[in-house]
């Protein structure tokens, strides 16, 4: 069987039930054509990967807003994660559906990677979804956007969450030296894996698994190398699409997001996330390997 497929889907859906400012999703409402037109692209895809029997498939879905409180994404998820081929399917939430769904679920493989916002949602409440997801057996991780005016809120969150459950901090990177060197260093405290993610990585040049073994898919089954390389490479609908699985050089400058970085072979990411990749959790407990300051 070939290697494992990791594919980054991002269909047509641009709609959040939050309002973060810095989002341009925020709150933003589709009309009844534009759900349907994301319907059909899902259920296509759900189809494909149900087709790809001769491959190891693995599905992260990186929604442009809010996916679960969307019925069909948790059937889609709940279908895909009962056929026998897939290895993983994971999605980046917020974490405000209900999650009697995922009973459905082969839970084996189920993953959430479940993003606190402070400004949009009580910390107690938030905890409440974690404590329900904990409790059915769901793997996640639990994160946030290192905000300034958010840090007291999220180390508030690390210290109650359970020790097994990673926190991971996404460095605010639209200023530049946005950070103190004391905010860096508590930030770390938190998450010890921090100071990769505030790292724009030189990435021209250097070898990556995207358009090789990860790609992402938009609603049309377009094929790029990764969200941040816009050249297409194929299309998973067409029948030779595996003739674009190819090893290839970075092309950008720089690479600064999580979920591009983590594909570069010199950053050893693979080995520290394992099985863990797409829902954000490394395979040893790396987090607070530092003392929280009082």
């Amino acid at each position: 069987m070939t290697p494992t497929l990791r594919i980054l889907y991002r269909g047509p859906l641009s709609s959040c039930n939050y309002g973060c400012e810095y989002c341009p999703f925020a709150k933003h409402t589709e009309i009844d054509a534009e759900h349907d037109a994301d319907r059909r692209a899902l259920d296509r895809f759900v189809a494909w990967v149900g087709e790809q029997r001769d491959r190891r498939i693995s599905v992260l879905f990186t929604p442009w807003g809010e996916a679960l409180v969307r019925k069909r994404y948790q059937d889609a998820i709940v279908t895909l994660t009962n056929m026998e081929h897939v290895e993983k399917i994971a999605i980046q939430t917020n974490l405000s559906c209900r999650l009697d769904w995922v009973e459905r679920c082969d839970k084996s493989k189920l993953g959430l990677w479940a993003t606190y916002h402070p400004g949009e949602v009580a910390r107690e409440k938030f905890l409440a979804q974690c404590r329900d997801a904990d409790r059915r057996g769901v793997r996640f991780s639990v994160g946030s956007v290192g905000l300034k005016e958010h840090q007291e809120d999220i180390a508030a969150l690390r210290d109650a969450l359970p020790e097994h459950i990673y926190l991971w901090v996404n460095a605010y990177k639209r200023q530049m030296d946005y950070y103190t060197p004391d905010e860096i260093a508590r930030y770390t405290q938190i998450d010890s894996l921090f100071p990769i993610n505030t790292e724009r990585h030189p990435s021209e040049g250097e070898p990556c698994q995207a358009g090789q073994t990860a790609i992402s898919v938009d609603g049309d089954g377009v094929m790029r190398r990764c969200h941040f390389v816009r050249d297409p490479i194929g299309n998973i609908y067409d029948s030779n699409f595996a003739d674009a699985l190819q090893p290839r050089l970075c092309k950008n400058e720089t690479c600064g997001c999580h979920i591009g970085y983590v594909h570069m072979d010199r950053l050893g990411q693979y080995e520290l996330y394992g099985d863990g990749l797409l829902e954000r959790i490394p395979v040893k407990p790396v987090w607070r390997a530092l003392p929280m300051s009082p």
